[in-house]
């Protein structure tokens, strides 16, 4: 690997090996590294990190940190440092095995919050201080000036806050990808707070690079490793379902002028519901799209290629290896089309609100009254975390939530009664998406909210169960605004566990 990604001669003399630069990160210390949904993390100090660890471990001694991101990683991050149990605190967001099994386990402490917050709430010093941060660029400049690479995330929060910062500069990333970043640095603490001059998703604020005391970086590592590739699964026939009855629904919201014909910025969470749901919007008729979303997956990159989505605004990408191939080698039409922002600004419920983003999302049940629980199984289980989820869902125009009605193979009803855990309460919710149908939960109150879920989103196989107990609720429940039997409402999680469904 050559330096001509690293042009400020003054950090030529701090590039070190991955070995060298994770040996400055000591036990104990809070470390903040980069990285969003698989993309733009660190590639080799975390995994010489954990070897370390292993090594410090092998001799009887302790060695933890703290560890914040911008979302989920990779294996070569969140999983190496889990296997070897070097986590004792993990933020905000994760997807990774290994750590999901230490947090359920209750050997590593997680904090999930709101990716909105994260930022903010480093700086109002929540957390204590960062000692060290650990961010992937893709060029140093000749003035010092860092070009991201494929996720923005908190890196800036990362760069202005640690006390020592380590770069690994990906020589990986496609260098023509400097000019689409949009970094803005106009932020402020309370009372100086002022009104973000974002008008338009495509609008433009900040700088393209991020900007470091240049006497904080302790180490420049080289690496030439790729993100996460994470292929999508085939579009199968419930998720074809799905996209199909939100689009004609959104066709009907413009029919009926609650929406403008090109809609309003979409933002859609990461997987094969949401792909499943973008693919469709190829063929719906829909044109003059755009988007203002976190993540940018394969299917964005469909619609921004056919010139249905115009412009697309996000912090990071989440994309399969052909996508990612078609990416980098077709990285100057995507750059005038994709503008990467911080996680402060992609997630910012000013501008959520501001835009009235259209909100995509999946979930892992909801009940009758339009409470969703997109976090836990079996209300105490971790998945993966709220990531940025609620900052669409209570900000947006519209929110939506994409699940199939059963689980398990037809075992668990995704509709239930009561939901083991809430992350979006009935007042957020608007609409709810299975194959079987959509369920418009606007300006109905809860009991027919209750009607339209189950008659629209239950399964057969759940809909008569499903009838019965809101039937009897509504007969013999203590208050009749939202009808509930409380023990028989929570055995509907129980019963599952009793009969070992729920093992894996």
């Amino acid at each position: 690997m050559s330096v001509e990604r690293i042009l400020d001669a003054r950090l030529r003399d701090r590039i070190v090996s991955a070995e060298q630069a994770a040996a400055l990160i000591q036990p104990g210390e809070t470390v903040a590294m980069s990285g969003f949904t698989g993309s733009g993390y660190p590639k080799a100090v975390p995994m010489a990190l954990a070897k370390r660890i292993e090594d410090v471990h092998a001799q009887g001694l302790p060695f933890q940190i703290k560890l914040m991101t911008g979302a989920s990683t990779a294996p070569e991050l969140d999983g190496a440092l889990a296997k070897a149990d070097g986590i004792a605190m993990r933020m905000p967001f994760q997807t990774d095995p290994d750590a999901r099994k230490r947090i359920n386990d209750g050997k590593l402490d997680y904090i999930d919050i709101h990716l909105s917050h994260v930022a903010q709430h480093v700086w109002f010093g929540f957390y204590g201080e960062i000692d060290t941060a650990v961010v992937e660029v893709s060029a140093i400049r000749a003035d010092g000036a860092l070009v991201p690479s494929t996720s923005v995330g908190n890196n800036k929060t990362w760069l202005d806050l640690a006390k020592k910062v380590i770069i690994e500069v990906n020589e990986w990333q496609p260098a023509d990808i400097e000019g689409m970043h949009d970094i803005y640095y106009g932020t402020a603490l309370p009372p100086h707070r002022k009104p973000i001059p974002l008008i338009h998703a495509n609008d433009r604020i900040g700088q393209t690079t991020l900007d470091v005391d240049p006497d904080k970086i302790v180490a420049v590592v080289r690496t030439n490793g790729p993100d996460r590739n994470s292929p999508f699964k085939p579009i199968d026939e419930d998720s074809r379902l799905i996209a199909g009855h939100l689009i004609e629904f959104l066709k009907h919201e413009v029919a009926k002028g609650r929406l403008p014909h090109n809609l309003l910025p979409l933002q859609s969470g990461v997987g094969n519901i949401p792909n499943a749901v973008l693919a469709g919007l190829a063929d719906s008729g829909l044109r003059g799209l755009s988007a203002f979303t976190e993540v940018i997956q394969d299917g964005m990159l469909d619609l921004l290629k056919s010139g249905v989505l115009e412009y697309a605004s996000c912090t990071g990408f989440a994309l399969s290896p052909e996508a990612n191939e078609e990416f980098k080698r077709n990285i100057r039409f995507y750059r005038d089309r994709i503008i990467m922002r911080t996680q402060e600004m992609s997630n910012h419920p000013e501008l959520v609100r501001r835009l009235g983003c259209i909100g995509m999302n999946g979930m892992i049940e909801v009940d009758i009254y339009g409470n969703v629980n997109s976090t836990h199984v079996m209300g105490s289980r971790i998945m993966n975390g709220i990531g940025g989820s609620g900052d669409f869902t209570r900000n947006g125009f519209l929110s939506t939530f994409l699940s199939p009605s059963m689980a398990k193979g037809g075992s668990i009803s995704a509709i239930v009664p009561m939901v083991s855990h809430v992350d979006h309460t009935e007042h957020d919710v608007s609409i709810i998406v299975t194959e079987q149908g959509l369920a418009d939960l606007r300006g109905l109150p809860p009991r027919a909210r209750a009607r339209q879920v189950i008659d629209n989103c239950a399964h057969p196989g759940y809909r008569d169960q499903l009838n019965d107990y809101f039937d009897r609720a509504c007969r013999d429940s203590y208050g009749k605004h939202t009808p509930h039997l409380l023990p028989e409402a929570l055995s509907w999680h129980q019963r599952y566990i009793d009969t070992g469904s729920m093992k894996a």
